[in-house]
Order: C-alpha cells, then sequence, then structure tokens
C-alpha cells in the first residue's frame, strides 16, 4: 500500500504545535494542576448571560451555525459604530491570523515580527513557506521603529505586532501605533494584534479606520469575556480586505454556542467591568507576591504579570519547572533576554494563594540546582 508524498513545504515542518497545553502536561505528570496559570485564559468565567445563552443553543447544536455569523456581525458593527462588512468572525484570533497569512503570503514572501513575539504567527507564516524576518525588542515592549525599518529593508507583506503584548505585559499608547501606521511602507499590511485592549489603560487603542486597507485589527473573547473555549475572534479591517477571507475561510467552523454566547457576552457589558476590577485586583496581587520574594513584576496591561526572576533564562526556566512540579501551570518567554522572566496568569483567590505557598520553594530549588 502506498500514499501520495507530502509537499517539499510539509516535509520541511516539524509535527509540533506553538504551545504544550497545560492538559498534555497534566497527562505527562499523571494529576492535574492546582493552579491552572498559564495561557492567559479568564479564570472568573463568562458572562452568567452568555453562559445561559450559549447553554440554550446547546439544544439548538444539531443545527449548523451560520455561515455569516450575522447577528454577531451587526452587534460587533454596531458596538464600534462600523459596517458588517468591516468585520469578519472566526475562530479565534489564531484562525484568522492563519487565513490572513494564506491570502497574502506566498513562498517566499518577507514577514516581519519581533523576536520572541507570538509563536502562532510565525507558525502560520511558516506553515504557507514564507520567510520569517525578526528584530528585537526593546526594553520589553515590541519596537515600533524596528519593525518599520526592517520592512522597508526586506520588502515586507506584513508586520505583526501585539499591542498590548504577548509575553511581556507592555503596551504603546495610542499616538505611537498611529506614528506607526502613518509609516507603513508601501504594500505592507499592519497586523495589529488587540487581544487584551479591553483590559488596557484609557489612551492605548488607536482610532480605528474603516477605510484602512493596510491596517487589520484582531480582538477576541477569549480574554477579558473568558471564553476562550469558545474559540470567537474577529478581524477589523477595510471592507475589500474582510472580503478577502471569504476566498478561504471554513465556513462552518463556527458553532451555534460560540455565536450565542458571543453576542450575549457582547451586551453584558456589567459583567466585563466586572472583570476588568477583577484582573486588577489579581495583577497588583501577583506584582506584591513577587515584591516579597525579591523579584521585579513588569508592569502589565493584560491578564497576566510578568515576573522578571533577575537571573538569566536558565534561572527561570528552573523556577518554571518547579512551579509546574509543585502542581503551578505558568509559562515564559522564550528569547533571550525576555526569557529571564516567568509570565503568571491572573486567577481567582484560591489559585494564587497556590501560586504564592509554590513560588518560594521555586526559588530554593532554582538557587539549589544552578547556584
Amino acid at each position: 500500500m502506498t500514499k501520495p508524498s507530502l509537499t517539499p513545504l510539509a516535509q520541511s515542518l516539524p509535527a509540533s504545535v506553538p504551545f504544550v497545553g497545560p492538559e498534555a502536561q497534566e497527562r505527562q505528570m499523571g494529576r492535574p494542576f492546582t493552579a491552572r496559570l498559564g495561557a492567559n485564559e479568564s479564570a472568573f468565567g463568562p458572562s452568567p448571560e452568555a453562559i445561559a445563552a450559549m447553554q440554550k443553543a446547546a439544544g439548538e447544536a444539531w443545527m449548523y451555525g451560520d455561515p455569516e455569523s450575522h447577528d454577531l456581525r451587526q452587534a460587533l458593527a454596531a458596538h464600534y459604530g462600523i459596517t458588517p462588512e468591516n468585520i469578519m468572525v472566526g475562530e479565534g484570533i489564531d484562525a484568522l491570523l492563519g487565513l490572513l497569512v494564506r491570502l497574502y503570503v506566498g513562498a517566499g514572501d518577507a514577514v516581519v515580527t519581533s523576536a520572541g513575539a507570538y509563536p502562532t504567527f510565525n507558525y502560520h507564516v511558516a506553515g504557507f513557506g514564507g520567510a520569517l524576518h525578526t528584530v528585537p525588542y526593546k526594553g520589553d515592549h515590541e519596537d515600533p521603529d524596528a519593525l518599520i525599518a526592517k520592512a522597508g529593508e526586506v520588502s515586507a507583506k506584513l508586520i505583526y505586532i501585539a499591542n498590548p503584548d504577548n509575553p511581556m505585559g507592555s503596551w504603546h499608547t495610542a499616538d505611537v501605533m498611529q506614528n506607526m501606521i502613518a509609516r507603513l511602507p508601501a504594500g505592507c499590511m499592519l497586523v495589529l494584534d488587540e487581544a487584551y485592549v479591553d483590559l488596557a489603560p484609557s489612551g492605548t487603542v488607536p482610532a480605528l479606520d474603516p477605510q484602512a486597507e493596510n491596517v487589520i485589527r484582531m480582538r477576541t473573547f477569549s480574554k477579558a469575556h473568558g471564553m476562550a473555549g469558545a474559540r470567537v475572534g474577529y478581524a477589523i479591517g477595510a471592507p475589500d480586505v474582510i472580503n478577502g477571507f471569504n476566498k478561504v475561510r471554513n465556513h462552518f467552523g463556527m458553532s451555534r454556542i460560540s455565536q450565542a454566547g458571543a453576542l450575549a457576552a457582547l451586551r453584558d457589558i456589567a459583567w466585563l467591568e466586572h472583570i476588568q476590577n477583577e484582573v486588577e485586583k489579581a495583577r497588583q496581587r501577583i506584582a506584591a507576591i513577587a515584591k516579597h520574594n525579591d523579584l521585579a513584576p513588569l508592569p502589565s496591561a493584560t491578564n497576566f504579570v510578568t515576573i522578571d526572576c533577575g537571573r538569566d533564562g536558565n534561572f527561570a526556566r528552573a523556577v518554571l519547572a518547579a512551579l509546574v512540579a509543585d502542581g503551578i501551570f505558568v509559562r515564559m518567554p522564550f528569547v533571550a533576554p525576555q526569557d529571564r522572566c516567568i509570565r503568571v496568569s491572573c486567577g481567582t483567590e484560591a489559585q494564587i494563594d497556590a501560586f504564592e505557598t509554590a513560588l518560594p520553594r521555586a526559588l530554593t530549588q532554582a538557587h539549589e540546582k544552578l547556584g
């Protein structure tokens, strides 16, 4: 029996995922985590109204979801004061990034990002044969000037930047981002990942320009709205850019349950404000725990706090490994010098209690291992 060969591009790619999920780590350990603080999920959960809407929609799960996500796109358009033609709904930002790369990046086409930025974007660029060019962070922030300069140097089709940033939690003001947009090279599109924008300080978000064809904004219900498992993301862009998704997307990828939940979550402003308050309290507490252990928390505009462990990446990895072994799921940046840090998601009081108890032990073990 024989099968066709993989394409040369597929043969060249590793069979791996950008992140090892906590479930895989739990299976390896043979026990569940005590505190799940590594994936920047919202442990506070979705809006009760969203939960009720999803429970009701579960009874309709025998039907395919609306392939146009009509009601959700209409509601998002009204929310932002734009048109439904400016919005594409998809299975999380990750899926939308993959479709965008498929639309614009062919074999050898240049794409620019920051070394150590969100790796799923890089995964898609590799998957479609693009040439990824990176620039370093500057002071734990992505560097708009360096990204623009590199894009001009290599004639990049896409520039990826997250504001606020993952994995550092840092952010740029709207003025900085608007200046970056104004300096985009001809023929280059800015992919502005705003997954954490609902948790950022006032003055972070540049104004929407629904006619700008060289900027696409990515947002999600996974973070502040607490629906990571439902997989609802959306892109905001010019109508011609948005319509391009219809050429390649999975038209039945969105379930009825997810669409109903997102629609209800968008309406529940009071719950979003509650989550913003809970996240701020958790950020303050995680920062206090870090300082109590002589570590340096970085300022955060997200639902996680990045903690500088004060040494190099080997030490931070030892701290992380000890926390994981102690039942605390956290993650860390993977490129130096940001890999001197660990990253701790905001969670419930009980989860942060567990982190507070485990951190001194992890630091002791790391010191004993590395001196």
